[in-house]
């Protein structure tokens, strides 16, 4: 595709395992111009974050994409927990990255959202596979420049159980006021297309073995991919495959439809109890903004190791 006709991408997101991989999908989506990565402290705090978006664009040979990082804590209260129990302790299962050849930007995430978003000649989406604290703050400090995105796509919660809790899942459960702000009452001065990709879909979306040895045979990038995906087999589904939630919502950004979505209403639970994050799905009411994706596409696992692979053939990487 040309330049013209590409889609122009944010990815706001707290690499992570299933992030990294997300960012490389993006990158190698020929419908989809990244424009730039914003980071918010989430799977592990905001400094890892930030430093691993910027490895894995080094990886990519994508290092002109500009990285910002973001809040280093939720809304309204203090840090609840990491998620070092799936990504380990440095985010991205300890497979070997190269260190990044540019440093983020000086501006607060929310300042370069805002900034991308009104420098870009065509509606922006933004995918946003973290907490939603960044969102909430770019809807809060630019509503203007929130209000000319094309669509927000958000990786997060469940129209059934948890994956943290019982009732909540990981990145609604880090920050349930800011997903409260940007899920149930946005109060934005246009209405912004939301579509909401939970576990109803993403366990379901998996990459098996098979996978993981399409992408190692791959050249040096999507070699990475595949022990980024190796790394979490078994600690979410099967014991021969892994969920990569976050690469789910950049497939969706990059061919629109590719889940069927459905209106609804979404509550985020911001109570003290033990239903706490939990997002309830309410399909028999509609908010004008939002629709939710209740069922998996089985062609997206395929579409993500393809993508990977052959968008990377041919490169060498910076292990060379």
């Amino acid at each position: 595709m040309t330049a013209a006709a590409r889609r122009p991408l944010l990815i706001d997101c707290d690499p992570g395992v299933d992030d990294s991989v997300a960012l490389l999908l993006a990158c190698a989506s020929p419908e989809l111009d990244l424009i730039g990565v914003t980071t918010v402290a989430g799977n592990v705090g905001l400094d890892l974050t930030t430093w691993n978006a910027l490895r894995i664009l080094t990886l990519a040979g994508r290092a002109d994409i500009p990285v910002a990082a973001g809040a280093v804590r939720p809304l309204i209260r203090g840090a609840t927990g990491r998620a070092t129990h799936v990504h380990g302790n440095d985010g991205v299962g300890l497979v070997r990255l190269p260190e990044p050849v540019v440093s983020a930007n000086g501006q607060h995430a929310v300042d370069l959202m805002a900034k991308l978003v009104q420098g870009s000649a065509t509606p922006v989406t933004l995918v946003a596979i973290g907490p939603l604290t960044n969102v909430a703050l770019f809807f809060a400090r630019h509503p203007a420049e929130a209000a000319r995105l094309e669509r927000l796509v958000v990786l997060g919660g469940s129209a059934g159980a948890g994956n943290y809790t019982p009732a909540a899942e990981f990145n609604i459960w880090t920050d349930p006021e800011a997903a409260y702000r940007v899920l149930t009452d946005p109060g934005l001065p246009t209405v912004v297309p939301t579509t909401l990709i939970g576990l109803d879909v993403t366990l379901r979306t998996l990459i098996g073995r098979h996978g993981v040895g399409r992408l190692m045979a791959g050249g040096p990038v999507s070699q990475v991919a595949g022990e980024l995906v190796m790394s979490v087999i078994g600690i979410e589904a099967t014991e021969d495959s892994a969920a990569v939630h976050d690469a789910v919502a950049v497939a969706e950004a990059s061919q629109p439809g590719l889940l069927t979505a459905v209106p609804a209403r979404v509550l985020v639970d911001c109570s003290d109890g033990p239903e706490r994050g939990r997002t309830i799905v309410d399909l028999h009411s509609a908010d004008p903004h939002m629709t939710v994706a209740l069922d998996p596409n089985m062609s997206i696992s395929d579409l993500i190791v393809t993508r990977l692979v052959d968008g990377y053939s041919g490169v060498t990487g910076p292990f060379g």
